[in-house]
């Protein structure tokens, strides 16, 4: 469930964003839209929320869509799980595949899949934020 924190650039508005393109993605195919265009979403929300927890720890976000890249930056400061890291492969989805020739055409399959990894990063992200966020109102409370 989004946060309803809606102050901009907060790690509660990066996970909105998210959620956002997160529900986009898991949307069946409308007539004429390419399913492609519905994976590039997963791999916006996984990468909006990778930056949420990027805020959420005072780290400065790199301008990228490459989410080995976001994942790195990330595993520097907290453990980061096996299904995020596997979603790096949604880097595809963020250029390649919003045009036409660049990689081989996505099935319902494909784009399971990318809504699953997609899911996987969002729902963790929300998790981490939160805990993040108890902890500092506890140490706030000492």
């Amino acid at each position: 469930m989004p946060p309803k924190d809606h102050t901009p650039g907060s790690p509660a508005d990066w996970l909105r964003y998210a959620y956002s393109d997160l529900k986009l993605a898991q949307m069946p195919a409308p007539a004429g839209v390419l399913l492609e265009n519905l994976c590039f979403h997963a791999q916006q929300a996984a990468e909006k929320a990778i930056k949420a927890v990027l805020v959420a720890y005072g780290i400065s976000i790199p301008k990228t869509h490459n989410l080995r890249t976001l994942v790195d930056f990330l595993s520097e400061t907290l453990a980061v799980p096996l299904e995020v890291q596997m979603a790096v492969g949604l880097t595809d989805y963020a250029v390649s595949a919003r045009y036409p020739g660049v990689i081989e055409p996505v099935d319902e399959r494909d784009h399971q899949e990318a809504i699953s990894f997609a899911e996987a990063v969002v729902y963790w992200a929300e998790e981490i934020i939160e805990a993040k966020q108890e902890i500092d109102n506890m140490e706030r409370q000492c």
